[in-house]
């Protein structure tokens, strides 16, 4: 075709336009190449090191799997006493003088908090308050130390209940003269509190003990038995 000056026309029908290859949709370099995110090798044959690698199922610590005995329960731990911590347990490290410490050192506060009661008791004997409230005094006292006494010397052999120890609180602090002598004769025989602690601390070893040699009883008899 031509227009009316006879020139031909370059924009239908000339070769550069028509048989010109395509290089978005059907040329070699893009129709022909390996997709890099699909099916490149880098991608596709590479080995997770999330999941399934042997270094994450053997645990962060290193170690290999099954290495570690699961649910082993730890084994149990003395309970420290006060002035003594864990030297009752063998009689070691500073036990007996630690006994011989705590008796002379309750006695001597027993004797020196006793001085101070009778400067209080002759301090109401000379305000002339009358001798009912002498006496009154005298007899709270007393009473309040013998509580203690009963209360401190008990809980060296038992638990006490939290909530009673708190509503006595404030009589065992009258009486402390009481606490202080029951630690004294405690001290002459073994460790204050002491026995308790020992009767607990066997009582969790034996549980532990028995459910160590249950855990780590041979399995084979048991699929034998069932």
């Amino acid at each position: 075709m031509s227009d009316e000056n006879g020139t031909p026309d370059t924009t239908a029908g000339s070769p550069g336009t028509t048989g010109s290859r395509d290089t978005t949709a059907g040329s070699p370099g893009t129709t022909g190449s390996r997709d890099s995110t699909a099916g490149s090798p880098g991608t596709t044959g590479s080995r997770d090191t999330t999941a399934g690698s042997p270094d994450r199922e053997a645990g962060s610590s290193g170690l290999p799997a099954g290495s570690r005995v699961a649910g082993t329960p730890a084994a149990p731990r003395p309970e420290p006493l006060r002035f003594f911590g864990t030297t009752w347990v063998d009689h070691d490290h500073g036990y007996t003088p630690r006994r011989i410490g705590v008796a002379v050192g309750s006695l001597l506060a027993a004797v020196a908090s006793c001085l101070v009661l009778r400067f209080a008791y002759e301090g109401v004997a000379l305000a002339g308050t009358g001798g009912f409230v002498t006496v009154l005094v005298v007899v709270m006292f007393a009473i309040s130390s013998a509580l203690a006494f009963r209360n401190t010397w008990d809980g060296f052999t038992r638990r006490a209940d939290p909530d009673r120890q708190a509503s006595l609180r404030g009589l065992l602090a009258i009486g402390f003269v009481g606490s202080l002598l029951a630690y004294f004769f405690r001290s002459l025989t073994e460790a204050p509190g002491e026995k308790l602690h020992r009767a607990e601390y066997e009582a969790a070893r034996t549980e532990h003990e028995r459910r160590t040699a249950r855990r780590t009883r041979n399995p084979s008899k048991k699929r034998r038995r069932s």
